[in-house]
């Protein structure tokens, strides 16, 4: 149904219901309609528990936001251990290419959480930059860090 990732592969509880896929999700604990970005979201949530190490407890997924008066989600928000917003992650549909609009969303979205890190991934690429606030600019990474290493 959904093209293979630039991510480990991983087994998911998928079913269907009223003619709709529905998938599991891990953290939020209840089935959800399995969409393209929806695919690509569990996907790389798995990736950062399982491969990277970030705690699936600091994970928190659609964080409300508000913008200018207007309601905004943040596909995953990662906390530190005492709290503290730590890493922003914006989702798109494997079908969607990476441009400068999807970083555009992230940074806007940064003005309200004021993380270091930002991720952009349609699940075939995946973007990773540390952010510098003095400057207000953003360095890509080579790769995405465990979470020890942020």
């Amino acid at each position: 149904m959904f093209p293979k990732l630039n991510l480990p592969t991983y087994s998911f509880r998928i079913e269907q219901q009223s003619g709709k896929k529905l998938i599991f999700d891990e953290i939020r604990k209840k089935s959800l309609v399995l969409t393209p970005e929806e695919w690509v979201r569990q996907n790389f949530i798995r990736f950062m528990v399982e491969e990277k190490k970030y705690p699936a407890s600091l994970l928190a997924i659609e964080t409300g936001l508000k913008l200018n008066r207007n309601q905004f989600r943040a596909d995953l928000l990662v906390y530190d251990r005492r709290g503290k917003p730590l890493l922003i992650v914006e989702f798109k549909a494997p079908s969607v290419k990476i441009s400068q609009l999807a970083f555009d969303q992230i940074t806007r979205y940064n003005m309200t959480f004021q993380v270091p890190y930002l991720i952009v991934s349609n699940g075939l690429s995946h973007y990773c930059c540390k952010v510098n606030p003095e400057e207000q600019t953003y360095a890509f990474l080579k790769e995405i860090p465990t979470f020890d290493q942020l």
